[in-house]
């Protein structure tokens, strides 16, 4: 009959390996000591009269890599566990009072077989066990059973079932090594990826570790690695250097929370920095080594895991050929024939054959790249600049080419440039990965438009110099190491640089210029600017003024939006990109001007067919009454038109009409103008948690005002539900009559909240506000971190200083704002110049006063 374990031991924690110090010294060091504490704890605390129980270790905890707060997993193997419920309750319970907390499951022989045939999840979890205390003989027939029920097909399924697994994490965490702020654990570079090829190497040949072998495991699988000849030393030694560099942030984030964590978020960054020893901006400098570490781990997991698919769903031998003296091609698979060191220009040669017949390079021959990177300087020549050029003009491929390139290190000897820019970060929801990722999913985003039937995809399968612009995507933000603030202009020079050096003819070269220079400059129109003013566009079209340059620029600014972050692509980006680009198309192709276009588009107009109840003295009144008349009509749609002309004459204090287009819920109120109008409207949208997008301001002369918001549901994006219509609109009459105090009612609405705004409105940073003069208004551009509230704050502050918005454009990136206002003095004239230094003085204070 087995006792009870010892309840008078305990455990006393080694507090001196709970230090930044010594784990920054030595972050194998710490998780080895910790978890041999904790085994040795359990193997007293058990004593030698658990007869019937085997007490083994899992996860972290049997890998030898436990981190400060890492779950500690134990199983009890066991043919009787019912006798010995007891004994584990004791034993779970003495781990509990000293302050280990673990989890623990019990699994009968007979499990193995169950869970192999109902849970393949939870039967790998069987083969990384570690014996720990107990009877031995139980565990190891527990081993004997598993590894008699690994016949081949079993292998290749759980193989199989742990790479599945491996997308639907990287499709949760992030399936780039360069995500900005980083799962150290799960997103694609992390320690779960060497793990998962420790997994697959163990099932793949039936060599499970020696687990009595006082190592963590993944400094015992790389050796296996190196004496199964499986890889080089070099890259082993890349391997442990990396899998410890990361291994020791984890260390940090959990020795540095109060909970477990594992995401490297901004705060965390500059903190561990600064126990790294990095110096100012000193988190620059972590995340690069950061980078390098997860790019080693993940390009070796890519590259083990293509190796396993090979082997295993290989059709057999492949009938090959010679691509030229250095290469040779099998399948899909290209080796090199040659002996020692590659060149650069074999290097481009290889990956031109690469692109090309969409192969991938064997372990051998991406060993020697990196060897050849590694062993001595290379630099572009004629012949490795001509590859390059070859490279960029092929018809798809070109961007995961590119990657490959980046991630192998072969961008970074070719281009000196590059090298500055790989790894550079720029924090902020907006941007999701680093610099030289967000550039490389740029072109990747563009070749994806071979398979769209819209207009862009149209317009890009009519592209003929793709290759200029993807010169221009790949240098649009290369500056950005240099000075952000002005890397359009820094990055044009650089790519005038590189382009002369790579033998690009000057007419390419200025267009390429043209490009990263201007590449911000047609979202900033789209997004901010009225887009129905004739002076917009004739700004727009003078300085993007031909066909080349204005196709170019379109498909630029797509694929660099679209890159950024992928939640931030929106239906509404895409509606007002496309605008401009059509409006200017057609001012361009056909040479007209902007107040052409718009007439154009707006005559003729037989608006009173629409509706029984008007004429065409209606209308003419109507149009005629209006203080601008041509972005009104381009704005509206003649049915829309008639509904305004029957709401004003049916003589209602308040009109309020819910549409819905593709993509928005479009709210239109028509009602006399009154003092802080437009304001009070904001604010009842913001207590019904509706987003507003933009804005239109439409003022008839007579005082009656016809305003229009594109909206959506704050809480998840999509259109308003029609049942909340009628809700919004009654507050709308209660606000403005005064029955409802909007304050009150925004308190409440920030009450309910909090959460949300602790959570997604803590970005810190300043205001900016920025002027400028057009014909007929002056516009105030407001940058701002977003926050609850924001606009209604804004347009209040905006009536206080006595200014009267025309025109609005909401433009949301993230957590930051940036939103554009047409405004007029009460006088209805531009605001005078001498006025603007008191407006941004008073604007930035009341901002200040909610960040």
């Amino acid at each position: 009959m087995a006792r009870t374990p010892a309840t008078h031991k305990s455990y006393i924690r080694d507090e001196a390996i709970f230090t930044p110090e010594y784990i920054v010294k030595d972050a194998f060091g710490f998780s080895l000591k910790y978890t041999l504490s904790i085994e040795a704890f359990i193997v007293q605390a058990s004593g030698k009269s658990f007869e019937g129980l085997a007490v083994a270790s899992l996860g972290s905890f049997s890998r030898r890599e436990l981190s400060p707060k890492s779950d500690v997993d134990v199983m009890f193997i066991t043919k009787e566990p019912q006798t010995y419920e007891n004994e584990i309750r004791e034993l779970i319970t003495l781990l509990w009072d000293n302050g280990i907390e673990v989890s623990h499951t019990v699994r009968t022989p007979e499990d193995i077989s169950r869970f192999l045939n109902e849970d393949l999840q939870t039967f790998t979890q069987f083969l990384e066990v570690r014996f720990v205390a107990g009877n031995y003989q139980l565990y190891q027939e527990w081993i004997t059973s598993l590894l008699g029920l690994l016949t081949e097909d079993v292998r290749i399924a759980l193989c199989d079932a742990l790479i599945e697994e491996t997308s639907i994490r990287y499709k949760k965490y992030g399936n780039s090594p360069k995500v900005i702020e980083p799962n150290v654990k799960s997103t694609a570079g992390g320690l779960r990826d060497l793990q998962l090829i420790e997994w697959l190497y163990a099932i793949q040949f039936l060599k499970l570790p020696d687990r009595q072998i006082e190592l963590p495991e993944s400094e015992i699988f790389i050796n296996h690695l190196l004496q199964d000849n499986l890889t080089t030393k070099k890259e082993c030694d890349r391997l442990r250097a990396s899998y410890q560099t990361i291994l020791t942030i984890r260390h940090l984030l959990h020795l540095t929370h109060t909970t477990k964590s594992d995401r490297f978020e901004f705060d965390d960054q500059v903190a561990i920095a600064a126990l790294f020893g990095y110096g100012e901006e000193g988190y620059r400098e972590l995340m690069k080594k950061y980078f390098e570490a997860s790019n080693t781990i993940y390009r070796f997991s890519k590259s083990y895991i293509k190796r396993y698919k090979r082997r295993s769903h290989g059709k057999g031998p492949e009938v090959g050929y010679l691509l030229d003296s250095d290469f040779f091609i099998s399948g899909n698979m290209i080796r090199y024939e040659g002996t020692g060191q590659l060149s650069i220009s074999e290097i481009f040669r290889g990956f031109y054959y690469r692109a090309r017949y969409n192969a991938f390079f064997s372990e051998e021959l991406r060993s020697t790249i990196i060897e050849s990177l590694d062993s001595f300087s290379l630099s572009a020549d004629v012949e490795s600049s001509t590859f390059f050029r070859e490279i960029l003009r092929l018809n798809s491929e070109v961007g995961k080419t590119l990657t490959i390139m980046n991630e192998l290190g072969v961008l970074n000897a070719f281009m000196p440039e590059w090298a500055e820019f790989n790894g550079f970060i720029q924090h902020g929801v907006y941007h999701v990965y680093t610099a030289d990722e967000h550039t490389l999913k740029t072109i990747e985003n563009l070749e994806k438009l071979r398979f769209d039937t819209g207009p862009m995809g149209r317009l890009f399968g009519r592209m003929k110099r793709r290759d200029i612009l993807y010169l221009a995507l790949i240098f649009h933000d290369i500056a950005k190491p240099i000075d952000i603030s002005g890397h359009e202009i820094i990055g044009a020079a650089i790519a005038e640089n590189v382009m002369v050096r790579l033998g690009y003819s000057d007419e390419e070269t200025e267009l390429v210029k043209f490009l990263v220079e201007h590449h911000l400059y047609m979202e900033q129109v789209a997004f901010r600017r009225n887009l129905n003013d004739p002076e917009t566009l004739n700004t727009f079209t003078l300085r993007v003024n031909t066909p080349e340059r204005l196709d170019m620029l379109y498909l630029l600014t797509y694929a660099d939006l679209s890159a950024v972050n992928p939640a931030l692509w929106t239906s509404w980006k895409s509606d007002m990109l496309y605008e401009l680009y059509y409006k200017a198309k057609a001012m361009i192709d056909e040479q007209l001007s902007g107040e052409e276009i718009l007439i154009a588009n707006i005559l003729p107009k037989d608006i009173s067919k629409h509706s029984t109840v008007i004429s065409e003295s209606h209308v003419q009144s109507h149009i005629d009454a209006l203080n601008d008349e041509i972005s009104y009509t381009a704005h509206f749609s003649d049915e829309e038109i008639a509904r305004h002309i029957e709401e004003i004459l049916e003589g209602n204090n308040l009109s309020v009409s819910f549409n819905e287009d593709e993509n928005f819920t479009n709210i239109t109120v028509i009602t006399r103008d009154s003092p802080s109008l437009l304001s009070k409207i904001c604010g009842v949208l913001l207590i019904n948690d509706v987003n507003i997008h933009d804005a239109g301001i439409f003022t008839r002369k007579d005082g009656i005002i016809i305003d229009n918001f594109n909206v959506s549901d704050f809480r998840t994006g999509e259109k308003i539900s029609a049942d909340r219509y009628q809700k919004i609109e009654e507050d709308l009459h209660d606000v403005l009559t005064g029955i409802l105090q909007l304050p009150t009612e925004i308190t409440r609405m920030k009450s309910r909240w909090w959460r949300i705004e602790n959570r997604f409105f803590k970005k810190p940073g300043k205001v900016k506000i920025r002027f400028e003069e057009k014909e007929k208004f002056t516009i105030i551009d407001i940058y701002s971190p977003d926050r609850l509230g924001f606009l209604y704050l804004v347009t209040n502050k905006l009536t206080d200083l006595g200014l009267n918005i025309q025109f609005a454009k909401i433009s949301t990136s993230g957590d930051s704002i940036i939103d554009a206002f047409y405004v007029l003095n009460q006088e209805n004239k531009r605001v005078s110049k001498i006025y603007y230094h008191f407006i941004e003085t008073e604007l930035t204070r009341a901002i200040e006063q909610i960040l």
